[in-house]
Formats: C-alpha cells, structure tokens, sequence
C-alpha cells in the first residue's frame, strides 16, 4: 500500500465488514447484465456473442432460455452451444413454454444465460418472476448472464411511463441491479435502431408498424438512451466510489463533477448558492452546500445564525444535499469532507477583508487555494448591499464578559497561593500554580478568557516575583526565557484544553443522537402494537425537539383522524394541563395531504409552510427517504402508514440540518416497525381466516358425505312404503330404518348445536353432586344397543367421592368415549371403564381394544372434524372428541390419549375433587 497523502489506513470496521461482503460473493454466482434503452438494441445478440468466446475459453456454458423474437442473426449465434429444453406448463387449456429453473441446477453449469431479466413467469412456475429464478441460481454459485431494459427498472418505471405514454407492468427492483456484478451497456443510436425496426429486425412487419407509431417514436427513443446513459454513469459512479472506500483513497480523482459550496453567516452566502446551483445543472453535476462550525462561530447572534440556516434551507430546496459540521479549522474541515465526497469544486465567496490585515492572517480563500490540491477553487464576487447588511467574523455578545471576569478572579487567587510560596518554595512551582490556573480557565470558559489568563499570568509573575519586585524590570535574563516558556505553554494548554472540551460536546451531541436511535430501536423490537409504537416514537422525538408531537393514523378509508398517542414536555410535568393534541381543522387537512402525497408539510416545508406544525409521513421501507421527492417519481407501490405530527416550541429547532435528519431517521425506523407489526397482524388474520374456510369446506364436506346416506336410506323407504303394497313385518322393517337414519341424523345435528355451545366463553355449568357409579350406569343403559357386540369390563373403586359438575355434560362425555370405542373398534372386542381417585383429582379412563393410534395421531384426535382412517368409512362429523375436551375443559379438568400398553386406544380424563369432597 502506497504511504502517500493519497492514502489513509482503513477503518477496521468497515475493512472487516468489506470482508465479510467478499466471503458473501464468493460463494455466491456472479451476475452480469446487458442493459439496454429498448428492445432491438442487440442486447441478446451481444451477450451470446460473449457467451460463444466464453465456450472458446473454456467455459461451461448452457442456455437456459433466449428469446430470438424470430431475429434469424440471433438464432445463427446459439449453433454449438447447449440449449436446455423448456418447461412445458398448462394453463387454461393452452401450452404454455417456460425457463426451467430445476433442469438448470440439476445440469449446474459454470455460466448460464437467462434472456429477459423482468419477465414474468406463467402459472405453475416456482417464482412470478424471472429474476427471483436468477436469485436462486446465483445463490447455488452458477454465474448468470441476462438482458433487460431501462424501462424494466423500478424506480424508472413511473419515468418511462410519463414519457411514452405507455406503463410496463414488467419491472425489476433496483437492488438486483445495482448488486449485479457487471453491467455491460449496449448502446445503437436512434435513427439506426428506427431502420432496424423497419427492416424487420425487432419485431415481425405488423407488430414493428405498431410499435413505430408509439413506443419506438424518435423522441421517446432519444429519452431512453437518455435514461439508461445516466443509470449506467451512477453506476459506474458508484463502483468508483466503492474502489476508493475500498482502498482508503481520500484525494479528488476527478472522474466526474461534483460540486461543494461553502455557506456561512455572511448575507453573500444565498448568492453563493444559487452560483453554485447554476453551475450544477450546467454541468449535470450533484451537488452540496456546507456550513462549518468553528469555536469562534458559536457565539453568533441569533440573527447570523437564522441566516445560516435560512441558507442551507435555500440550498435543500434547490436540490442540494446539505451538511452542517463541527471542526477547528474551515479549510481543514471542508477540504476534508469535500476529498471524502470526491467534490471537484469548491464555491466560496471572495473574501470582504483586504489591507495590512490580509498580510498576518490568510483568508478563507488562500488557504483553501493553498491546501486543495486536485480541488478546483471557484471564488465568486458579488455587491452585498442589497443582501443585508454584513456580518462581523467574529462577533462578541455581552454575555462573554462574566467569563472574563471569572478568569481574573481564578489568576487573582492564583496569584494569592503564589504570595504563600514566596519563601518556601523555588519561584518555579508559583510557575506551576499560574499555568494551572489557566488550564482551569480554559476548561471551564473557553479560549478567550484563556489567553487572557496566560498573558496575565506572566505579567504578574514579573512584577510580584521576579527581582526587582513591583517592576517589569528583569535583573536577570534568564527569566526572559522563564516568561517565554510560561506564556507558551500557557497558550499552548489553554489551546489544547479548550478544544478537547469542544471536541468532548461535539461527541456528546453525537453520541445522544445515536443513543436516541439505538433506544428507540430496541424499544420497537419490544413492542407488538401500534399504540406502544406511537407512543415511543412521540417520546424519543420530544426528546429531541422541545415541543408537542402526536401520531395520526388513517381509517379504513384512508381518512387521518385524532391522534393515537399525544404528550408534549408540558404534560409530562403535569399532566392534567393538556389531555388532547392541538390539531385545528386546517391542521389536519395538512396531515391528510402529507398521508395522500407521501411528503412531509406544514412548518419550514415547501407545502403550506404557514402552519405552526410540520406533518411527516411514516413511510415504509420501500419508500423511506423519498419524503421529500416529488409524488410523481414515487413508486406505484409507495405505502404511507400514518403521519406525525411536530408542533415545536422554537420552530427554530426544526431548521438545523443535523435535528431534522434525527427527526426523520426517527420516523423512519418507527414507520418500518409499525409495518413490520401490521403485517404480523394481516398474516394472523390471514392465517385465521384460511383456518376458518378449511374448517368450513371440512363441514360442509362432513355434512354432505354424513347427511347423503341416511337421507338415501329415509328417502328410500319413504318411497316404498308410498308405492308398494307390503305386508306387516316388511313395513315395520322400513320404519325401523327411518326411524334408525333419523335419530342418527339428530345425533350428529346434536353433536354440531353441541360445539356451538360449548365453543362460548364462559361455558355455564349446572354443578350438582354425582355420584360416578350411577353416571356410569346411566350411560351403559343408553347405550345397551350400540355396546351389545362389545363386553364391557367395569373396574371402579369402592368409595369414591361425589363429584361436583354439569351432570348433562358428564354424561355426554362419557357417552361419547364410549360411542368412540364402539364405533373404531371389531365386533367381540372389549371395553373397559376404570375410575379412582388419584390426589385430589377423580381418574375416569376408557380403553378398547382395536387398532389404536397411528404414530403421532393422539395429539390431534380432538381437533375438530378430525377423523382418522377408518372413521372416514363411518357415519360422523369427526367432533365427539372436541366435545368431550371442552367439556372437561369447562370444568377445569384435563384429557389426553394414548396407545394402551398391549394394544388399543386408552382416553385419561382427571377432574378436580375439592378437598372435602376427598374425605367424604
């Protein structure tokens, strides 16, 4: 590495984040795009031209998918090289062709080229889009060369669109573009791409003549090569600036323009910058304006400072990117931040001083001229007369006084300990007691009063310590050197001192601002509703801007209304003084026209700037920072989740670039967590109404299947007892029948009302006394007929105590474990019914010896409409088990399911026993 001044040693942060980066890229595909203005350009043609040297070099290359639009000199190019087959979709009846994306990682060559980057993929297809197809091939490590044109770019579409009249659906995101590793433009004049089209080289003969009477118009063409010109200079822009970030490269490399205009105080400064926006837009060149903070500019009136920032206000409305910074020295600070930004210009006004004073001490001007280097230094003249009357450099305010003051009395006191020493101690340690003095000056009331200790300090240590006392004279010359040593380091310390402490409150005002955002953003990842999120966010941005702030969010309709969260400084000290956000009428008619046009108005905006409170809108990701773009340049999928309100107390505040740019990182990273939470939220309602059709077609597919049979059967009867002459016992058989298909069609009717019920909160319980032996045998007498193929073994113990719960709602559990077993298990197999007590609870088990569970089946047995195997061959809807859970749910009990050691399906049900039923 290079030891020159052009050279610095990278951050080590930013060098380990480049590594990690590189790592990232090395395991992934490289990507290269031709790019063009328009179809017909050659892009296709230039990138299988480049595929064929590829093959020559030794490359693996296969063609995924070009699209030859009949162009038989494009078609020449694929010979000799492999073409993988498409995808044959069907789709409405019609064959439809398509990439194949798994034929292209299973054969995972070294380069594959797909044709038509923003093309969107048929039905069936993996992904929508054809990029997504390339995101996944890169991601397997197979470099991809593709095509796609400036219309096809996201953030150019609207552009395009206003353009040539026509809105192409087909778009690419940004990102994949500016991540592609190269970017080959492949450019053809207008009146050339125009005879192509004629000569059929684009599109067949009927579809060229459409597209010369509309797309493919001159101008529009023009415009294009315009675009896609620009879009590959900021890219290569931005692969320069890369190189030299990469590589620590901090002076002006000249590549391209970019101008910096130096602001400050004086009235000429708005000249400056309508200069430099002048020369800006001459040149096409970006551009910024700088204000510079020094200690003897901190002690500007208000009246100079207004005007800085009225000036850079003028400079953001102009199109300038501003910046305000901190530093010792002007020409230092901006010549560094002007080689960090790769400015090739520099703007400054000539300077107002002239005269003997020019001869001590240089002027803006010649020390920039003096250190710039490679930097052009433009110097602009101008009569400021008629601007205002000028500013003094470095204006005094009254209020410095009492730091003066102060300094005397510290050198006084100084000099009261040194009268002390005089006698006991060599007359270098009262040396001492002066110079620390003065380091406490300067610490606690700047440079000014600092030097006035240092010089005040020598004095007096001549003329009350140094022979001959109470004179300036000097006996000896050696205290010529003691006094020139002593005012040295007294200058040099109160130098140093001042500015650490100047450096130490610039880094407090930074280091508030990031712990700001780094608060706030660990607060938003916390929070799970909008309300929280408003309310945080109104908190961090009052803590930055004395003033009253609320968050405003839209209806259903998209119409703003009353705050969700207020709170302002005022009622954080008391907070029955304000209970509502002051939003009038007009105020709120500002917060739905920055919601409607996703920019920010009201205060020190260009939007009715009257207002007494600025509205920002709380953008989502894809749209945060084009708050202050025009609405026409926005994306068509800009979304605007709300607006906050910022009434400050000093609409002052709001002016300073550096407050303004919290305030908005602020909204910004509240606006990404609000969208982050509604989408959680539409996800969940999403997912709860997939649940609730899945479990709708589920019943009404179990109505269907479980209602068709036994109204076959009724109705079948019916028809034969109308129409046929039967005797006795042939008729009572088909009444059997009916009556047998309506109970069961009743059964399932009751087991339907019988979930709706108990799917209530609360579920209310009828509580009584029961015993469990007479439960049991209620049920067994119901069921006599349905348990008469299947013994039933009892094991109950002796005294068990009554139990305290709906006697209806026992019953129907138990009846429906026991209609389970019946119904799932082979005719001659037993049941057995077993309860205890076990604690304080009351163990009530069924078990039957079938089949039992298949692996992983007995948590889901009491969902509702679950059916397993063989009971999709019965009658039911699947929900006598969700009934009996909610029913021992109601009554705070438990039930679980499980395989019975040597075979068949086991239910456990335990419900409590209060504690005196235990001992009953």
């Amino acid at each position: 590495m290079p030891t020159s001044g052009n050279f610095e040693r990278p951050d080590p942060d930013a060098l380990l984040a480049r590594v990690q980066d590189d790592t990232a890229r090395a395991q992934r595909g490289r990507l290269k795009i031709f790019f063009g203005a328009t179809a017909g350009v050659g892009k296709s043609y230039a990138m299988l031209e480049v595929a064929r040297r590829q093959q020559a070099d030794g490359v693996d290359v296969v063609v995924g998918y070009v699209e030859l639009h009949g162009r038989p000199e494009t078609e020449a190019l694929l010979d000799g090289l492999e073409v993988l087959p498409p995808m044959r979709l069907d789709h409405r009846g019609l064959a439809l062709t398509e990439f194949d994306l798994d034929a292209a990682l299973a054969r995972r060559p070294q380069l594959l080229l797909v044709d038509e980057l923003a093309h969107s993929n048929h039905p069936g297809a993996r992904h929508p889009k054809r990029w997504q197809d390339v995101q996944e091939l890169l991601e397997a490590g197979i470099d991809v060369y593709t095509t796609v044109n400036v219309q096809h770019l996201e953030s150019l579409n609207d552009v395009v669109a206003q353009i040539t009249g026509v809105q192409v659906r087909e778009t690419v995101p940004d990102k994949v573009f500016a991540e592609a590793d190269d970017v080959e433009l492949v450019d053809l004049p207008p009146d050339e791409l125009l005879e192509r089209l004629r000569e059929g080289k684009v599109y067949l003969p009927d579809k060229a003549r459409q597209a010369a009477d509309g797309f493919f118009r001159k101008g529009n063409l023009i415009a294009l090569r315009q675009l896609a010109l620009r879009a590959t200079a900021d890219r290569v822009d931005a692969a320069l600036r890369e190189y030299r970030d990469r590589h620590a490269i901090s002076a002006t490399w000249a590549a391209t323009d970019r101008i910096l205009v130096c602001v400050g105080p004086d009235p000429l400064s708005a000249r400056l910058v309508r200069s430099a926006r002048r020369m800006a837009t001459a040149s096409h060149a970006p551009w910024l304006a700088v204000y510079v903070e020094t200690p003897a500019l901190t002690h500007l009136p208000q009246s100079a400072r207004d005007r800085i920032l009225a000036t850079l206000k003028l400079a953001e409305q102009l199109g300038a990117e501003t910046a305000n910074l901190s530093g010792e020295s002007v020409p230092a600070t901006l010549l560094a931040f002007a080689r960090q930004r790769n400015v090739s210009r520099i703007v400054v006004g000539k300077p107002a001083r002239g005269g003997w004073l020019a001869r001590f001490r240089p002027s803006l001007v010649d020390e920039l001229i003096r250190r710039s280097g490679a930097i052009d230094v433009y110097v602009i003249n101008g009569e400021i007369g008629d601007e205002g009357p000028a500013t003094p450099r470095i204006p005094m305010r009254s209020s410095r006084w009492p730091a003066y003051a102060k300094a005397l009395a510290v050198i006084a006191m100084a000099t009261l300990i040194g009268s002390q020493m005089v006698g006991r101690f060599e007359s270098t340690n009262v040396v001492m007691v002066y110079l620390l003095g003065t380091v406490l000056v300067a610490a606690r009331f700047g440079r000014g009063p600092s030097v006035l200790a240092s010089v005040l300090s020598v004095a007096l240590f001549d003329f009350l310590f140094v022979p001959p006392q109470f004179s300036f004279a000097v006996s000896d010359t050696q205290y010529l050197i003691t006094f020139g040593v002593m005012l040295t380091t007294a200058l040099v310390v109160s130098h140093l001192t001042a500015l650490g402490k100047r450096q130490a409150s610039v880094a407090r005002q930074r280091e508030r601002r990031s712990a700001e955002l780094y608060a706030l953003s660990r607060e938003l990842a916390r929070r799970r509703n909008l309300e929280d999120l408003s309310k945080y966010l109104v908190r961090h941005v009052l803590a930055s801007v004395d003033g009253e702030a609320a968050v405003l969010l839209p209806d259903a309709d998209g119409k703003i209304q009353d705050p969700t969260h207020f709170c302002d400084r005022g009622a954080e000290r008391a907070p029955a003084q304000r209970t509502h956000y002051p939003v009038p009428g007009n105020d709120l008619g500002i917060a739905q026209w920055a919601y409607d046009h996703r920019r920010k108005a009201g205060l020190n905006t260009d939007t009715l700037a009257s207002a007494g409170a600025i509205y920002l809108p709380l953008l989502s990701l894809k749209s945060a920072g084009k708050a202050t773009a025009p609405a026409a340049a926005e994306s068509r999928d800009t979304r605007c989740i709300g607006v906050l309100g910022l009434r400050p107390v000093d609409p002052r505040q709001l002016s300073i670039p550096e407050q303004m740019h919290l305030v908005e990182a602020l909204v910004n990273q509240t606006a990404v967590a609000m969208e982050r939470v509604q989408l959680a939220d539409a996800a969940q309602r999403a997912g709860v109404q997939v649940e609730s059709e899945r479990l709708r077609n589920t019943l009404l597919a179990a109505i269907s299947h479980d209602f068709r049979t036994p109204l076959a059967t009724i109705i079948g009867a019916a028809s034969t007892l109308q129409g046929s002459a039967l005797d006795a016992p042939q008729r009572q058989a088909l009444l059997d029948g009916v009556l047998h298909e309506a109970q069961r069609m009743n059964r399932l009717i009751g087991n339907l009302l019988d979930l709706t019920r108990l799917s209530e909160e609360p579920i209310p319980l009828r509580r009584d006394w029961i015993a469990v032996d007479e439960l049991v045998g209620a049920v067994l007498a119901r069921l006599r007929e349905l348990l008469a193929t299947h013994p039933v073994t009892l094991r109950i113990e002796d005294d068990l105590p009554l139990v305290s719960g709906d006697e209806v709602m026992l019953e129907q559990l138990l009846s429906n474990l026991l209609e389970n077993a019946a119904r799932h298990t082979p005719p001659g197999t037993a049941v057995e019914i077993a309860a205890r007590t076990e604690g304080a609870d009351l163990a009530l088990n069924v078990r039957d010896h079938g089949g039992g569970f298949r692996d992983g089946e007995e948590a889901r047995v009491f969902d509702k409409f679950h059916q397993g195997a063989r009971e999709r061959a019965q009658s039911g809807f699947g929900l006598g088990l969700a009934i009996c859970k909610a029913i021992v749910d109601a009554h705070g009990g438990t039930i679980d399911a499980r395989n019975a050691d040597g075979g068949g399906a086991e239910f456990r049900v335990r419900l409590p026993l209060r504690p005196r039923e235990v001992g009953a």
